[in-house]
């Protein structure tokens, strides 16, 4: 299986729900790192698996929906804890849009899974990977 990465950043303010989260229920800040991994068992004509550039423009445009916004506010998420591992399903979940609609190039049809991973800091991190749905 060959994979390739992009890579980007957000922030973005939130608060959670919850007695569990302690503090964290108050509205706070975060960074993330977000990187997306895409996999595909061959690589196209040209030896490639997707279009960097088209992945990164991609991801790109994916985050400046929620980049430097209060995700309490953002109508999609009403009701959502937007934990880590939640943000990765998300942002997996247009990524997958994305590569069923061509949007990633020819190549990128090929692709059948993808990695999110969204990096806290350098001790914490979360992902999600499934198929491309």
């Amino acid at each position: 299986m060959f994979s390739l990465t992009v890579a980007d950043h957000i922030m973005v303010a939130h608060s959670f729900r919850g007695e569990g989260f302690g503090p964290a229920q108050r509205v706070h800040g975060a960074t993330f790192v977000v990187e997306a991994e895409f996999r595909a068992p061959r690589l196209d004509e040209a030896n490639l698996l997707v279009d960097i550039a088209a992945a990164r423009v991609e991801l790109r445009k994916i985050l400046d929906a929620i980049d430097y916004r209060n995700l309490d506010t953002v109508p999609e998420f009403a009701g959502q804890n937007t934990s880590t591992e939640f943000l990765c399903h998300h942002i997996h979940g247009l990524l997958s849009a994305a590569v069923k609609d061509g949007r990633l190039g020819d190549s990128g049809r090929k692709v059948e899974a993808i990695k999110v991973l969204l990096r806290e800091s350098p001790l914490a991190w979360a992902a999600y990977e499934a198929p491309v749905a």
